[in-house]
């Protein structure tokens, strides 16, 4: 008899305990996955775009699913409402699960678990609830992620070329690519970023890397910034043009966010404009 269970987590979709949890359901035969990843806001930092929340919510959902379809688990998913309860219950009504796991951070540094959130799932659902709890910062992750930030030079060969060296130093290895948005005079600057954004993460996957991507703030800076608010990385890639004609060089990015962060920052030059691959 086959068994659908339904997981709702958002910071901590890469938890160790949540992760051994799936894995242990998953050897009962036939079980398959839902994820759901409810919209989260950060708390603190710069003005953050509702696209870039509902993105973050994408690639948190993107990565996680590739690392379990690489472990050959059977699973699906969607980006639930910025209302855990709520996107909690529309997954039930939808999935019709046969076990709910709902994933927090610990009492002290949770919202959810403040508003009562398991209790009032138990109550709303005749399903079973499994809480797992899940401290990121003392885990780890299963996997490392790698931040990218660039624009025009997000599909050249030279920082593909850069990812694939990097993807085969580490074993499961996780990308997230940050293309800023660009002003563009007709408006068009958001439609611009994202067939960029689809292109790359396109060339990228076709030769074997595991990524997600979002769109970012037209601050490349900020876009860094709003990024890791979201996602622990440890390692961020920038990728500009020459010094000669990169804005991004001009305004001293590499060494604003190498002073703003506790994290490797590495400056990938591509080489010329006509470069392609």
């Amino acid at each position: 008899m086959s068994k659908h269970i339904l997981v709702i987590a958002s910071q901590t979709i890469g938890g160790a305990k949540l992760l051994d949890l799936v894995r242990e359901r998953a050897q009962e035969p036939d079980t398959s996955f839902t994820l759901v990843v409810p919209m989260t806001r950060p708390r603190l930092g710069y003005v953050i775009y509702d696209d870039a929340v509902r993105d973050a919510a994408q690639v948190r959902l993107d990565l996680a699913l590739s690392y379990l379809r690489g472990e050959d688990i059977v699973a699906g998913g969607d980006i639930g409402d910025e209302d855990p309860f709520t996107a909690a219950i529309d997954a039930i009504h939808e999935y019709k699960p046969d076990e709910v796991i709902i994933s927090t951070l610990p009492q002290a540094s949770s919202g959810w678990l403040r508003r009562d959130l398991i209790e009032r799932i138990q109550d709303s659902t005749d399903v079973p609830v499994t809480h797992v709890i899940s401290e990121i910062e003392a885990e780890g992750l299963p996997f490392e992620v790698t931040l990218v930030v660039a624009n025009v030079t997000a599909g050249r060969g030279k920082l593909r070329a850069r990812m694939k060296e990097i993807a085969a130093e580490a074993d499961d290895m996780l990308f997230i690519v940050v293309v800023p948005l660009e002003a563009h005079r007709d408006g068009r600057s958001a439609a611009v970023a994202r067939a960029r954004l689809g292109n790359t993460l396109d060339k990228m996957r076709r030769e074997g890397l595991l990524v997600a991507g979002m769109i970012g703030d037209p601050d490349p800076y900020t876009a860094t910034m709003n990024a890791l608010q979201f996602y622990r990385v440890s390692r961020i890639i920038i990728s500009t043009l020459p010094v000669t004609k990169s804005g991004w060089m001009r305004s001293d990015l590499i060494e604003r966010v190498t002073k703003a962060t506790n994290i490797d920052v590495e400056h990938v030059v591509a080489e010329a404009p006509a470069e392609v691959g």
